[in-house]
């Protein structure tokens, strides 16, 4: 009997499509957390957790959002603290590339089957070196992360008694930077370091490498390593996100600078004033951190942060968001629209009109999703509609900053955030492909026909 329920089990699992697998792995992911985050040897001494609020700091975790609904530091135990690490490794990234380390450990041959859900994982369209993109991936953050604990674990000795505290403090800083998850557990964010610009370079520079994405980082690395023996190209990808990624960091930084000089930093010294935007407009690429308490803020810039945060990080990185590749289409496709023109051509190339295609259909249903939750929260909590679409969009991006309500939502109201930091973190295309299904090739067609648009 068993080994026919075994049998049906597989056959089961190999009728769904690599993104029905995906989603169904975040899940188990997720739940799995959730019993882990929920253990009494996880909190400390007499601090209990109910099932909602594990179940939203664990898709918060998984999704590297950085949202909570409670104090990490007066909830958790240091045991807690290394869960809540472990599972921020999971989320950021990817279960696709930290299960294919397992199984190359394990001496498992990568079949057809793991690379296609790598490939979904991952957002990749080829099935070329996948495994190679997995091994680059988890060779890379670790070293990030390993470097940035020696970094930050040393320089906090002159904040904390012991090195134990120091170097613990450092880890999950450098963890929760690297995955952009955003959880801290100073009980602060980083407000206790705002003058400390070291702790925000570094801070800045992790979220960075984080967000950026693993393709570019693998291109920049082969490009320092081969660098002399022949000529190296970077793909359009890289070169688009990259250019998209610190044009958004750099305008923002200007922006939150001119909106807030006679508001949050009327009285500042222009450095104090220039490190608040920057942090500012860096860790709403999809970190989360804080070195200021961002309800401050006048609500121009709470907006212009809640589009910021909207956009998110670049595809196949920790973030969330629409993408920076989507914006960067978006905003190509007006201009050379507007110019005359029906392809868009840069650095010497031109885009897919697929491509395209697939922007307008992000950008489109995140504005439903968004707005949806928007509503439902409008309807189920009796907060203004500032801090609600904050909220809303530092859930659908992965960020986690916070004006300060989410502690204060309804159930429903959480169930709504936790809805969105799920779709945030699997991407818009895999849960319409959840939605959809296997893909159909059209029999027929009909006589086309034009109609008026605008």
């Amino acid at each position: 009997m068993p080994k026919v329920i075994k049998r049906k089990h597989k056959k089961t699992l190999l009728k769904l499509t690599s993104v029905q697998l995906i989603v169904l792995y975040y899940i188990s992911a997720v739940l799995f957390s959730t019993i882990l985050l929920s253990l009494p040897i996880a909190h400390k001494p007499g601090v209990t957790l109910s099932f909602i609020d594990a179940l939203f700091i664990a898709v918060s975790a998984i999704s590297v959002t950085g949202l909570t609904v409670v104090s990490i530091t007066d909830t958790f135990s240091v045991t807690g603290f290394f869960i809540l690490m472990v599972v921020m490794q999971f989320g950021g990234i990817g279960i696709m590339a930290l299960g294919t380390f397992i199984w190359l450990l394990m001496g498992k041959k990568i079949g057809f089957r793991e690379r296609l859900l790598i490939m979904t994982d991952q957002n990749q369209s080829t099935f070329s070196g996948l495994v190679y993109l997995m091994k680059q991936i988890i060779y890379l953050i670790v070293i990030i992360e390993l470097i940035g604990t020696i970094i930050l674990g040393t320089y906090f000795l002159k904040y904390y008694s012991t090195w134990q505290e120091a170097y613990l403090h450092g880890l999950f800083v450098s963890i929760s930077a690297t995955t952009n998850a955003g959880f801290d557990i100073t009980g602060a964010s980083l407000i206790p370091f705002a003058n400390d610009y070291f702790i925000q370079f570094i801070t800045m520079l992790l979220i960075i490498l984080g967000a950026i994405g693993f393709p570019v980082l693998i291109e920049v690395k082969h490009y320092l390593t081969h660098r002399g023996e022949y000529p190296y190209h970077f793909s359009l990808f890289t070169k688009i996100t990259t250019t998209t990624f610190f044009a958004l960091v750099i305008s923002g930084t200007i922006i939150f600078l001119l909106l807030e000089w006679n508001h949050f930093f009327s009285g500042k010294k222009w450095h104090e004033a220039l490190f608040f935007s920057m942090f500012q407009s860096v860790t709403t690429r999809s970190a989360g951190f804080a070195t200021m308490d961002v309800s401050q803020f006048s609500e121009p810039t709470l907006l212009l942060t809640s589009f910021l945060m909207f956009i998110g990080a670049s595809p196949s990185s920790v973030g969330g968001g629409i993408r920076t590749t989507t914006f960067a289409i978006m905003c190509l496709s007006i201009y050379f629209y507007a110019k005359g023109r029906n392809t868009i051509k840069v650095f010497n190339r031109e885009i897919e009109p697929l491509d395209i295609i697939k922007a307008f259909i992000v950008m489109t249903t995140a504005f439903i999703l968004c707005g949806a939750a928007v509503t439902a929260l409008s309807y189920l909590e009796s907060f203004p509609i500032l801090p609600i679409i904050f909220e809303v969009a530092s859930a659908f991006g992965t960020c986690g900053l916070s004006m300060g309500i989410t502690p204060n939502l309804s159930t429903g109201g959480k169930l709504v955030l936790i809805i969105l930091m799920f779709i945030g973190r699997i991407g818009i295309f895999s849960f319409l492909f959840l939605i959809r299904g296997q893909e159909k090739e059209e029999n027929y067609h009909f006589p086309k026909e034009k109609i008026i648009i605008g």
